[in-house]
């Protein structure tokens, strides 16, 4: 989420210098998250980070930069330090700091660690709570947690702030079928997969619409796992 908010902070320059210097560090994440290489992106924003002073406001965005590509590299692990690091130092206030923590609760739960991922995406509701993704996910988590109640309490509150986005509406099917509501997780995919035909939530909302009511062990053989929830944009 916070990763561009590091390249508007540090000019890069084209072609990086061949320097180690945190602007030539930062340039090179950049050159690597253009092309695709999440995980040589995500070390070079921490290799700015450690290079920068604690001081300055910069090097906690940088970190959590980092930390955004080590989830999209799967290496949560790697993530949750970077995180830590950031949420430590001082450069992200208010909802900043909320999309770190809630950042830092995708690290947890990617780890299996749903403890800590409710404990820290509960402390980001604090500045984020007007953010549909916050519930989206609160949502997805109370699935893993196995609390009925927040899943469907979380997921309405999405749908309130996003009723027609097609990653809502999928998970809201999720939810629905979470609590044996078949009919109505088959009406909230359908409405994804209408919404967004060609796009991954909406292919994913088709196919679970299609294995809907078929035995248990089908099901989960053939159908893919949710993708991950789409980051809000950063916000300067």
């Amino acid at each position: 989420m916070i990763f561009a908010l590091a390249a508007a902070a540090v000019a890069a320059a084209s072609p990086c210098p061949d320097l180690v210097t945190p602007d030539a560090l930062v340039c090179r994440a950049l050159e690597a998250q253009k092309s695709g290489d999440n995980e040589a992106a995500a070390q070079a924003f921490e290799e700015a980070a450690k290079a920068s002073s604690d001081k300055d406001p910069k090097t906690a965005r940088m970190y959590a930069a980092a930390g955004n590509l080590w989830i999209a590299a799967d290496r949560p692990g790697k993530a949750a330090l970077d995180f830590d690091r950031a949420l430590a130092l001082p450069g992200l206030e208010a909802e900043q700091r909320g999309e770190a923590l809630l950042d830092r609760a995708r690290a947890a739960e990617a780890q299996g660690d749903y403890k800590t991922a409710r404990a820290k995406a509960d402390e980001a509701a604090a500045t984020i709570s007007d953010d549909p993704f916050y519930w989206y996910f609160s949502a997805a988590l109370a699935i893993r947690e196995g609390d009925h109640s927040r899943a469907t309490a979380s997921i309405g509150k999405a749908l309130t702030l996003a009723p027609s986005d097609p990653a809502v509406l999928l998970e809201a099917g999720y939810v629905a079928d979470f609590n044996g509501d078949e009919d109505s997780a088959r009406g909230y995919w359908r409405r994804a997969a209408e919404a967004d035909p060609n796009g991954p939530a909406g292919k994913a909302a088709a196919k679970a619409a299609e294995m809907a009511g078929v035995t248990p062990a089908v099901k989960a053989e053939a159908t893919p796992p949710k993708p991950e929830p789409k980051p809000a944009q950063p916000r300067s």
